[in-house]
């Protein structure tokens, strides 16, 4: 899977980062208005659009993606922005042993949903690993479903199962307007979850 994300990016064929680009508002309406800004961490962040979104509205970001060219992207848009974020290059199912722990926010903009079941496991424990208790998970992910190259989806129960230690606050039809019409179809949702 690395190596189609990373001609993807050499080839600027992207379309979940131009997808990506109408979160900004969902993500801060997910968020309320009560949410004090602490550390976060946009797992699969890609380019860097939300992880600098955050950092701007006083967030301590980190990014992680596995695409060295994408993260190169990000840091000159931070740098660009003005805006200090921490880009590190991993796994998104090896967290803790790269990006610490005590995370307030965890964001997830389409990453778990095309991960294989070994894959979802490891990011589930991960995820619990560095979050601190009382975080907030938010997850953007299609519904579950076989689309061919698109990836697989996610269920509540799947979200129930692989993160025991938190609740299942929202499950929420995503805003669609401004997306690729293939993605409008795929029944895009918005999942947050709360840290017991």
């Amino acid at each position: 899977m690395g190596l189609g994300y990373e001609l993807a990016y050499r080839f600027r064929v992207t379309p979940w980062e131009q997808a990506g680009q109408i979160f900004g508002t969902q993500i801060e309406d997910l968020l309320g208005t009560e949410t004090t800004p602490g550390r976060a961490l946009d797992i699969g962040c890609g380019s860097g659009d939300h992880a600098i979104e955050l950092a701007q509205r006083g967030w301590e970001v980190t990014g992680i993606d596995m695409v060295q060219l994408a993260l190169d992207r990000a840091r000159r848009k931070a740098r660009d922005a003005g805006v200090e974020v921490r880009f590190v290059h991993s796994d998104a199912t090896d967290l803790h042993h790269t990006v610490g722990h005590g995370f307030d926010l965890i964001l997830d903009v389409g990453c778990f949903h095309g991960m294989n079941d070994a894959e979802r496991d490891k990011y589930g424990k991960g995820v619990t690993e560095v979050a601190a208790p009382g975080a907030t998970l938010l997850m953007f992910a299609f519904g579950h479903g076989h689309r061919g190259p698109l990836p697989r989806g996610v269920r509540k129960r799947d979200l129930q199962r692989l993160f025991p230690a938190w609740e299942l606050a929202a499950d929420l039809d995503a805003d669609t307007i401004g997306m690729p019409g293939p993605l409008r179809s795929v029944d895009p949702r918005w999942f947050r979850l709360v840290r017991r």
